[in-house]
């Protein structure tokens, strides 16, 4: 019989790609994660890890058990919110991953108005970006992910993991303060300044429709940091609107790109139906969704 408490160390360390790392998110000592896994190996008589200079990496069994692992650690999550079903919104915890333009915008209505409701229910928030909300709701360390896909993107099909549309978003064109040209093609020679790998691919596709490749100056996912850039003159991007609503910088234009948009949707792991505090946050969520825009 597998130990339940060595295969979420195993996780962490595939989760995380070090020891050190995976020691301080469980809150363990170095020595207590290598006991575990040592453990793990005789009681699997396979090798999971082996060293790499100073830091180690998995085998091929060690990846394969660390997938299991994640499944198994998420199901037992599972049963854990189930069975707190029996006592309601009465007692216990719920957990929301959420990327940074939501945390900026909408979040903190529905936090605010699910502590309202259920004090005795302690809400907790991360941030993650939609490959590590996923890996976080699969793995049962949270209980709600938000989550953002272009469309024409791969949408995450985790076994179990259900989705509850919030809000369609936007793309908006921004450049500095007296640009002219309402079209991604009308800067073509500019430099760009791009986001995370997923809102690349996206605006790199939308920029081949128009027949150009942009020329990708900087890189960052801070969308305040990316305004400044454009203000500054150092290029031009694309945001969707969660981005400009949590700030907005007086100093960039914005146009509103037509067919261009961004679906933003909050996940749940599991059989339905969910707990009552995973439920009732969700409903905080779809609310709070519903004016986290402004109107045009």
């Amino acid at each position: 019989m597998l130990d339940v408490t060595r295969l979420r160390v195993l996780a962490a360390v595939a989760r995380h790609g070090s020891v050190t790392e995976a020691a301080r998110v469980l809150g363990y000592a170095q020595p207590s994660v290598s006991h575990h896994l040592s453990r793990l190996e005789a009681e699997t008589g396979s090798r999971l890890v082996q060293r790499v200079g100073r830091g180690i990496r998995l085998t091929d069994a060690g990846r394969t058990l660390a997938e299991r692992a994640e499944e198994i650690l998420g199901r037992l999550h599972a049963a854990e919110a189930e069975l707190a079903a029996y006592t309601g919104l009465r007692a216990g915890r719920v957990r929301l991953a959420a990327f940074p333009s939501a945390l900026g915008t909408f979040v903190p209505r529905a936090a605010a108005a699910f502590s309202a409701a259920h004090p005795a229910v302690e809400l907790r928030l991360v941030e993650a970006e939609p490959p590590d909300a996923v890996r976080l709701l699969r793995a049962g360390e949270v209980d709600v992910a938000l989550l953002f896909t272009h469309p024409g993107q791969p949408v995450e099909t985790a076994d179990g993991l259900r989705r509850t549309r919030l809000l369609v978003e936007p793309i908006h064109l921004v450049t500095p303060m007296g640009t002219a040209g309402d079209r991604l093609v009308d800067h073509a020679r500019r430099r760009w300044i791009t986001g995370c790998e997923r809102c690349r691919t996206h605006l790199i596709r939308s920029c081949a429709t128009e027949g150009f490749v942009p020329e990708v100056a900087f890189t960052t996912d801070d969308y305040v940091a990316v305004q400044a850039l454009v203000a500054a003159g150092l290029g031009v991007t694309t945001l969707p609107g969660l981005a400009l609503a949590a700030q907005r910088n007086a100093a960039v234009r914005t146009v509103r790109l037509p067919d261009q948009e961004r679906l933003v949707d909050a996940a749940v792991h599991g059989a339905a139906p969910d707990p009552p505090a995973t439920a009732a946050l969700l409903g905080e969520l779809v609310r709070a969704a519903e004016t986290a825009l402004p109107q045009p």
